[in-house]
């Protein structure tokens, strides 16, 4: 099981094409065979979630489990679902990240690509820094948290 750590400033070509990093390639070659899943991040962060594809194959059958009559339940459905792109890293280790999801999360040139333990984020790299400068005070810290000792 691979567990994506660490950040990577990556950049895009015009096409929409990015060279995913040696180490994390090499990564996905051992989880995935290069074969990945990128969608739309449901929750407001516009960022791109890359799952390889087992950890898809887990994920997918719990969100299309999800009561379809609940609103909230529909919108990550159709955020993650209906922007799902199934994908295989060519020769090169580049990926061709559609439009639909260029757009979504305002991907430009520069990119960060962040691990995530069993997926990875990729954000454009203004977003990533100024999420990073965001003050997260006025957040509560859930009851999961309070133990934890960094």
């Amino acid at each position: 099981m691979s567990k994506f750590l660490g950040s990577h400033a990556i950049n895009m070509d015009a096409k929409g094409r990015l060279a995913i990093p040696a180490k994390v390639r090499e990564e996905l070659a051992q989880a995935c065979g290069g074969r990945i899943v990128l969608t739309a991040n449901p929750d407001g962060e516009r960022c791109l979630l890359m799952y390889p594809e087992p950890e898809w194959e887990i994920l997918r059958p719990q969100i299309e489990a999800l009561p379809n009559m609940n609103k909230l339940a529909r919108r990550l459905q159709r955020i993650i679902l209906g922007n799902a792109a199934p994908m295989e890293l060519d020769t090169a280790g580049r990926i061709l990240v559609p439009p639909t999801l260029r757009s979504y999360a305002h991907l430009e040139k520069k990119l960060m690509l962040i691990g995530q333990g069993k997926k990875l984020e990729l954000w454009s790299e203004e977003r990533w820094f100024a999420w990073l400068d965001e003050s997260s005070d006025d957040e509560e810290m859930p009851p999961e948290m309070e133990a934890l000792s960094l």
